[in-house]
């Protein structure tokens, strides 16, 4: 019998995104499942925010398929695209006049009838959401007084309340110190596990990425040129040749995950080395809000 829950949610495949003529995206193939953490990573303007649009609907691919839950994306409607996809921007997006509760019940908006009325349902997925991200005791704070960190988990919040199979974050850590970021991570990493999602996250800090998600995907001028566990893809080779810098990397000392060590006194090297040894296998528990991952 077919396991369906192993099925990917989200399907890419051959996709292209031009701006003008010029190809951001090219024949880009990923797939995410339940319960997975894909994590895309590369230098900036690799496309990356490009790829999140493309899938969220936000701009047409010029070629290639995306489809959610075995549905054609272009096929759906915008309300229907949002109840099959919630998008976690940089919390600089979020307006600062409303109130957390407020702002986490937008991410009910595709659910609501013509006339917008708000059911006692809409209010406990909302109620769920704030308890889930820590943000309950906020409710009544205006989202424009809360630190980048407490925004950041609010948008995390609205997103839960949106109820959809798939999440899509957008750089989410890019402006939050190493405790938020740690923070909101774990959040995403026990949300993943707990309610299934197949998450799809746009990262910089590839230390935090080899912590956190399950394969990475690493995109350079817009296509992919590895994809596999981090161990396989954060490798010395990889890094140095889509970044153009030395680096060093080491085992974590209690996850055996890649850390990376930008090497600021030498020059990048000219040539690929040999990929690193494979890292041992990462196990892929739940992690707590308060804890970092489980050891391996």
């Amino acid at each position: 019998m077919l396991d369906i829950s192993k099925k990917p949610i989200l399907e890419v495949e051959a996709l292209t995104v031009n701006y003008g003529s010029r190809a951001v995206l090219r024949g880009i193939d990923i797939s995410v499942e339940k319960g997975e953490i894909l994590a895309v990573v590369g230098p900036n303007g690799a496309g990356k925010t490009t790829l999140i649009r493309a899938i969220s609907g936000i701009i047409p691919p010029n070629a290639g398929e995306i489809r959610v839950a075995g549905e054609d994306l272009t096929q759906l409607s915008p309300a229907q695209r949002a109840r099959h996809i919630a998008v976690v921007p940089q919390a600089r997006n979020l307006p600062g006049g409303y109130t957390v509760q407020q702002t986490v019940l937008m991410g009910r908006n595709p659910y609501l009838g013509w006339l917008g009325r708000i059911q006692p349902a809409d209010r406990a997925l909302v109620q769920q959401a704030l308890t889930h991200t820590h943000t309950l005791d906020l409710s009544d704070r205006r989202v424009g007084e809360l630190s980048g960190g407490e925004q950041q988990r609010v948008l995390l919040a609205r997103a839960l309340a949106q109820a959809t199979p798939i999440l899509l974050l957008d750089e989410p850590t890019a402006h939050l110190d190493l405790q938020h970021q740690s923070v909101l991570l774990n959040l995403v990493s026990a949300s993943t596990r707990e309610l299934g999602l197949a998450v799809l996250l746009a990262a910089h800090d590839l230390n935090m990425v080899a912590l956190y998600a399950d394969r990475v995907a690493l995109l350079v001028d817009g296509c992919i040129r590895a994809l596999g566990a981090p161990e396989e893809v954060l490798t010395r080779a990889n890094i140095e040749a889509a970044y153009h810098i030395s680096v060093r990397i080491i085992r974590h000392p209690d996850y055996g995950t890649p850390l990376i060590l930008p090497d600021g006194h030498q020059p990048a090297h000219t040539s690929i080395n040999p990929p690193d040894k494979a890292l041992p296998e990462k196990r892929h528990e739940s992690r707590s809000f308060t804890q970092p991952p489980t050891k391996s």
